[in-house]
């Protein structure tokens, strides 16, 4: 996997590599503020990878075990939402302050994500119902292209 590094200023704004050779770009800020910034391909193998990425950054913040499982759930499901009916590059932000987790998973559409109610017969649908189960909150940026959930990570 390709990676580059990205710079943060002092509030802490991560700002993305510029070079992307079609595997995901992570970038970091400073120890003091945790926060990560992944920026991919729209190609659900993506999914994976950015798992991983997440899991490993999760135990880094020393989050506990239970409550990071929710959160990769959480990110699997954003992710291959973004990627399968958004558009373009897909971006996957997390942030740890004080005792909130935010996740922010953001692509090209503006279409915004939707909480379904499918039937049981259903092979899919269940991804953003998920999301409302596990994350203490979650929403739609304005635009709809951001989809985000909070925890609350102490």
């Amino acid at each position: 996997m390709n990676s580059s590094v990205g710079t943060s200023d002092a509030a802490g704004t991560v700002r993305p590599a510029l070079e992307h050779s079609g595997g995901p770009v992570v970038t970091t800020a400073a120890e003091a503020t945790r926060a990560l910034e992944v920026v991919m391909p729209p190609d659900p193998f993506c999914v994976a990878q950015t798992r991983c990425i997440a899991a490993a950054l999760l135990r880094l913040w020393e989050i506990a075990d239970t409550l990071a499982e929710d959160v990769r759930v959480v990110i699997s499901e954003l992710v291959t939402n973004a990627i399968k009916h958004g558009h373009g590059i897909v971006s996957l932000r997390m942030r740890h302050c004080e005792d909130e987790l935010r996740i922010e998973v953001t692509d090209g559409s503006p279409a915004p994500a939707e909480l379904n109610h499918p039937d049981e017969e259903d092979e899919s649908g269940r991804g953003v119902y998920l999301v409302a189960v596990l994350a203490s909150g979650w929403g739609v940026s304005h635009q709809g292209r951001t989809t985000w959930a909070t925890f609350h990570a102490p």
